[in-house]
């Protein structure tokens, strides 16, 4: 028989040509045969070895194949494969072709070859069971779905393509012929069409194992089959599984909607880390009792850690972030480390292993065409796939892929092994400490040793703390949970009473995480997340000794735990700029599902505020800048809240069709306006328009009740924001949207003074930047009208009277709002003095926040600068005080006299030097 390059003699070839075919010659016998034996196959390599193999071209081989039996579909699948591989193969292994293109190529030989077997089968079916022609719409209702690589458009040129067949609903197909045998006939041919050894050789080995039952299963269920069996039967190594699912043929919005709720969960599922922990000890004993260790895809290090580690994020978040609900491996790590659940290194390295190991099975197939992953064992092998990986000798390519399978591995581990690591960093045996609360938590030792134990673990009300934990080991709620979610709660526990014991009110930390614990406990997702890392459940102590908001802000809203888990991000400065995109992203993503995405918004609502409050605690935020945070963080939403109501709105109504983009804008007044919100501020905000089209009133005005409702909707996720829509013109008898023109007549003309006191903290926030500009124009044209300022002064005077009358305060407690020498006396007193001389000064003008105004004030030399300066110092005071009592659960505000006596005094001086 001819070796390739004698056959290639015969041919007119370049030196660059024949330097190819003798490296195919040298790393791949298999494809040296095939083209030495066929001459017409080594002509079209030669002519269009520069040009990859498309689906367009692969289409019009088929078209020109004539086909009139199973032998001749056969025989041109076949032919159709020895062409396709002959070109990707030379191309490959002479650096023409890529991972990429390989990849794509053998899958779009795969999806077309699939195609072509159920079209021609289906006909001739037909025929057969004396059907009409019309019944070859039957191929309608069938579906094949490409699971692993093919359905992640990742095929392998010598592997398997994994197959599930279903078809759409039971019936017959005609009087006596069920869809059931009539697809069962019909999933078999097609299996013979692709899988058959013929003197042309196969397409592709089909494996259908991983359909409902196995082996053991139905061919072809119907989707309502499918549907039961995975709602009542589905493991979790399937849900992985499932992740890659593609339909080929029929309906992708079929099956989705079938098996995404299967796959991907609702809520951050941290229960598949331990799944997909599990799975890989499973394949990693079978790896060992089969001596498969040098098996690049399923040995240490191998393709198979690299998937699981993309696919456990996956499994984890995507039913929180659909986004995540993609096929390719690489694409998938690249994601990741977008979203900072991967870091740029550990991706890098990844992708780089992922991309040689790929490489190198390929070219563990070229060898023979066989689907294997081993490394050869004898020393000829060694040196062909070491040149064929382009290595000098197999030793220097055995370095380059250890290295890779090492970092591999220490990725795998970093990212299934976090318990143990954490244990590991913190102390190889087990402590006192941790002994004396398991023992207490497991009701081994009698109550008075439990006593004494949790006296010394820190507790100063031991019987007490005792009692509660006992109440919490009869309760019903705990003995209900499921095996898997109470181990894991036995697990928690005495860790939570250990960490306790190390805060300084120990008693408070462990009954608030206790109730949080109790609350979450049913939700075994969250007590997977605190299981599989302590470091996130001793923060989560943390911050409820810290703070009681905090611990009620955790149990309303376990879905923030998440940001427990890299405190590298929990503590960094946010990014407003990409926390915005990244929302616009994920309402983009969500489109159409306006529940979905209400929820989504609520979700990233409450984990921004988390990590505020979590670097708060931490005390690395200034008072005046974690306000600016939570103002920004409601700006951002306002602007997407804004772009994603329009956008349903103009989809649903076809009369907002005739405005392209809404000339709407957001005012806020109050603490937004004045970038001084709190944990839980409500949105004092107006709405404003500036359109003269016919109609645009009314379209604005549900515009603006839709907005209203998005904010204050209770839905599964919580609330968004309360608002509050009083400062509008005419309070709550008026329109709910105003007009530019009509919002400057009735400022300048109808409006009370204290709405012009109001106005002076307001500011654009969200919509038409142009109505924005007219509404700071309007702001300063009224802060700078001309005013009697003794009238202007009563009147304020006056209303902070009404207001004091509607108050029920006592002498003995300090109302850090409302008491005589409070805020807003300070409020007051900045307002009037803005509007009393903002004619003369239009620094006045500027929205600066009333600790930086009353140093202006200062400077002006309209207020002592000395007073001005101690009366800033005593609304920061008041201000920090209101926050630390809010974080506490403190919702009053108020404090003993004694702690503000100073401040109250500098207060009430500069009241009295202004207003007499």
């Amino acid at each position: 028989m001819q070796t390739l390059l004698e056959a290639a003699k015969n041919q007119e070839i370049s030196p660059l040509q024949s330097a190819y075919l003798q490296r195919v010659q040298a790393c791949s016998p298999f494809m040296a045969r095939l083209l030495a034996n066929d001459v017409d196959l080594l002509c079209d390599l030669l002519k269009n070895l520069h040009v990859s193999y498309g689906l367009a071209e692969m289409q019009q081989f088929l078209a020109e194949q004539v086909i009139h039996d199973e032998n001749g579909l056969k025989k041109a699948l076949r032919q159709l494969r020895q062409l396709v591989l002959a070109r990707i193969i030379t191309r490959d292994l002479n650096g023409l072709a890529d991972l990429d293109e390989v990849m794509q190529t053998t899958t779009e030989l795969a999806e077309i070859a699939i195609h072509t077997a159920v079209t021609f089968h289906t006909a001739w079916l037909t025929a057969a069971s004396g059907l009409p022609s019309e019944h070859a719409l039957t191929a309608q209702k069938f579906l094949v779905i490409g699971m692993g690589k093919l359905g992640g458009g990742e095929l392998n040129v010598s592997s398997d393509v994994d197959l599930i067949f279903a078809y759409d609903q039971a019936g017959e197909v005609s009087p006596g012929i069920s869809q059931q045998d009539f697809f069962n006939k019909l999933g078999k041919k097609v299996i013979s069409a692709l899988d058959d050894v013929t003197e042309d050789g196969f397409v592709f080995r089909v494996d259908m194992r991983l359909r409902p039952f196995g082996s053991e299963g139905i061919l072809v269920p119907s989707l309502d089959a499918l549907e039961d069996y995975y709602q009542n039967n589905g493991r979790e190594w399937e849900r992985y599984a499932w992740i890659k699912g593609r339909v080929l043929i029929g309906s992708q919005a079929s099956v989705s909607d079938l098996l995404k709720p299967f796959v991907f969960r609702k809520y951050l599922d941290f229960g598949a880390l331990a799944s997909m922990r599990d799975l890989k000890v499973q394949i990693q004993r079978d790896v060992m009792q089969k001596g498969l260790q040098d098996n690049i895809k399923l040995g240490r290090g191998g393709i198979r850690e690299i998937e699981f580690i993309a696919q456990v994020f996956q499994l984890i978040r995507g039913g929180q972030e659909a986004s995540l609900q993609i096929r390719p491996t690489l694409q998938v790590l690249n994601l990741l480390k977008e979203k900072d659940l991967l870091q740029e290194k550990a991706m890098l390295a990844l992708s780089a292993a992922y991309i040689f190991l790929r490489n190198l099975e390929h070219r563990l197939m070229y060898v023979e065409d066989a689907q294997t992953q081993d490394l050869p064992k004898n020393a000829e092998a060694q040196q062909r796939i070491a040149q064929a990986m382009n290595f000098v000798s197999w030793q220097d390519f055995l370095l380059a892929l250890n290295h890779h399978r090492t970092l591999v591995q220490a990725h795998f581990d970093e990212t299934f092994s976090q318990t143990k690591n954490a244990e590991n960093n913190t102390n190889n045996a087990t402590t006192e400490a941790q002994s004396s609360a398991i023992a207490i938590w497991d009701g081994a030792i009698e109550n008075d040793l439990a006593r004494s134990k949790l006296a010394r673990l820190g507790f100063t009300e031991a019987g007490d703390m005792l009692n509660r934990l006992q109440t919490l080991h009869q309760s019903h709620r705990y003995k209900q949970l499921p095996e898997l979610s109470r181990q894991r709660f036995n697990t928690l526990m005495p860790l939570v009473m250990e960490a306790a014991g190390q805060e300084e009110y120990t008693d408070l930390a462990l009954v608030r995480c206790i109730d949080f614990l109790e609350a979450i406990c049913r939700r075994a997702s969250y007590l997977a997340l605190l299981a599989e890392y302590p470091q996130a459940l001793h923060l989560v102590v943390k911050l409820c000794a810290a703070s009681n908001w905090c611990a009620q802000y955790l149990t309303q809203h376990p879905i923030v735990l998440d940001e427990l888990l890299d405190e590298r991000a929990l503590y960094a400065a946010p990014d407003f700029v990409a926390m915005q995109k990244m929302l616009e992203t994920s309402m983009e993503a969500l489109a159409g599902d306006t529940e979905r995405q209400m929820d989504a918004m609520r979700q990233f609502k409450h984990a921004a505020v988390f990590r505020f409050a979590a670097q708060d605690i931490a005390g690395l935020l200034p008072l005046e800048t974690l306000s600016d945070y939570l103002s920004a963080l409601a700006d951002l939403i306002l602007a997407v809240s804004l772009q994603t109501i329009w956008h349903s709105f103009k989809l649903k109504h076809s009369i907002f069709n005739l405005i392209e983009q809404p000339k709407f804008a957001v005012i806020g007044y109050g603490k937004l306006g004045g970038k001084e919100l709190g944990y839980a501020s409500d949105l004092d905000i107006i709405f404003l328009y500036d359109d003269d089209t016919d109609g645009a009133g009314e379209v604005y005005g549900r515009f603006a009740q839709r907005i209203n409702n998005w904010f204050n909707s209770l839905t599964s996720a919580g609330l968004l924001y309360e608002t509050d829509l009083q400062l509008r013109p005419d309070g709550n008898s008026g329109l709910l949207v105003s007009s530019l023109e009509a919002f400057r007549e009735y400022q300048l003309n109808r409006a009370w003074v204290w709405e012009h006191q109001a106005i002076t903290r307001a500011r654009f926030v969200a919509g038409d930047a142009s109505i924005g500009m007219g509404f700071e124009a309007i702001r300063i044209e009224v802060m700078r009208q001309p005013r009697n300022k003794q009238k202007l002064k009563n009147e304020v005077f006056e209303m902070r009277e009404k207001m004091r009358q509607a108050q029920h305060l006592t002498h003995d407690i300090f109302d850090l709002k409302q008491s005589a020498g409070g805020i807003i006396d300070v409020e007051f007193i900045v307002q009037y003095l803005v509007l009393a001389h903002a004619k003369q000064h239009v620094v006045l003008t500027h929205n600066f926040g009333n600790i930086a105004l009353l140093k202006t004030l200062g400077k002006l030399k309209l207020i002592d600068a000395t007073s001005a300066q101690r009366v800033a110092d005593a609304y920061r005071e008041y201000r920090r005080l209101q926050h630390a009592a809010r974080l506490q659960g403190n919702v009053q505000a108020k404090v003993e006299n004694a702690l503000v006596q100073s401040y109250e005094a500098e207060v009430k001086r500069l009241w009295q030097n202004v207003f007499g």
